[in-house]
């Protein structure tokens, strides 16, 4: 299944300002002052970062109501940075569980989280295929729901734990 697209494009303002057009509201995305951009909003790094630690959090809140786990609250705190010596990008995620856990199930959402399809997408690396476009796509307002992610945390979680089904 194909997602839908996001559109990326310039606004005009600024040296690196852009407007994303996804599911919802369109929201700017912008480079720090100290690189020319104008701080107004997340950096590409922010939103991958961002990417991650969202299909941590919902992975985890699905897998913990599947299995009627006692989870309060779930919070994922992710960095990005760069290894000099290796070129590597490096993601550190930090996950705060509260509730009535065993020490077990703890375990366990920390293995839900890293089956998490962004986490499998970012371990697995991606095929990126570029082509010029003859048009710009236009930006639909009222589009369909995108249901792509949904279905791959779904298959996340049966794979790790089979009983854990809707």
């Amino acid at each position: 299944m194909t997602s839908n697209p996001v559109i990326v494009e310039e606004t005009g303002e600024g040296l690196f300002q852009v407007r994303a057009h996804g599911q919802g509201p369109s929201f700017v995305i912008d480079e720090p002052l100290d690189l020319g951009g104008m701080a107004s909003g997340p950096t590409p790094y922010d939103l991958l970062s961002s990417a991650l630690g969202a299909c941590t959090v919902m992975t985890i809140r699905m897998y913990a109501r599947r299995k009627g786990l006692s989870l309060d609250r779930v919070q994922a705190s992710v960095t990005h940075r760069r290894d000099e010596a290796t070129a590597r990008d490096i993601f550190e995620r930090n996950v705060f569980i509260e509730g009535d856990l065993t020490q077990a199930q703890r375990d366990r959402l920390l293995v839900i989280a890293e089956a998490c399809p962004i986490s499998k997408t970012l371990h697995a690396g991606a095929e990126i295929v570029t082509r010029v476009a003859p048009q710009p796509v236009p930006v639909v307002d009222d589009r369909p729901c995108d249901r792509t992610h949904p279905k791959a945390m779904d298959e996340s979680c049966r794979q790790v734990d089979p009983t854990a089904v809707a």
